[in-house]
């Protein structure tokens, strides 16, 4: 087996300490050589109504992982364009490293959601889950919750283990800055100096 290599997606609109944290914790705990962070070009369960530009969103991760060696960031998904299917980005990183242990990164709230991905069992052929838990969310504790055959449902709840409660979220971020409040503690400072210099996020 080579590399293990850790994957967070996301609109990343824009990129918080919350994200970062969650990043740290699926590397110290699955034992992960990096995170590879994904910003996605167009989300396909989300408004992009507020999404900023792909290019801002990209320079602001590379901005806060700057300075850590683990995280990465990866353009995949925005040079590919359209819609950011998973199932795209895992078969583009399996043809690039076919050695590594690809460890697909998300947040215990998803759990339900797995079902809708798309094709989410080739999803399951490509990768394994790590699966973070986030506070105020109580993890699936049956796999007949998750609406998925039993062996994967099975092997996603083994994959839970619990993170650190950072309450901060993209929305309540872009909020602030639209109210004119600030940002820092809740970013790194690269991104709120990033967010002033470009005028994000004031409308």
């Amino acid at each position: 087996m080579g590399e293990r290599i850790g994957i967070l997606g996301g609109t990343f609109n824009p990129v918080h300490l919350g994200h970062l944290v969650l990043a740290q914790d699926a590397r110290e705990r699955f034992e992960l050589d990096r995170v590879l962070l994904v910003p996605c070009a167009s989300p396909p369960h989300k408004d992009a109504r507020d999404l900023a530009p792909a290019a801002h969103r990209l320079a602001m991760l590379e901005a806060a992982v700057e300075a850590d060696p683990a995280l990465e960031v990866s353009a995949i998904e925005i040079e590919r364009g359209g819609v950011s299917w998973t199932v795209e980005t895992l078969r583009e990183l399996r043809a690039r490293h076919p050695d590594a242990d690809l460890v697909f990164v998300i947040g215990a709230d998803t759990l339900r959601e797995l079902r809708t991905w798309r094709r989410i069992e080739e999803i399951f052929t490509l990768c394994r889950f790590a699966v973070i838990t986030r506070p105020g969310v109580a993890p699936a504790g049956d796999p007949d919750e998750l609406g998925l055959p039993e062996p994967q449902a099975r092997r996603l709840l083994a994959a839970v283990v619990p993170g650190h409660d950072i309450g901060i979220s993209s929305s309540d971020i872009r909020m602030r800055v639209a109210e004119g409040l600030a940002v820092r503690y809740l970013v790194p400072d690269t991104v709120a100096l990033y967010i002033a210099e470009h005028r994000l996020y004031l409308e």
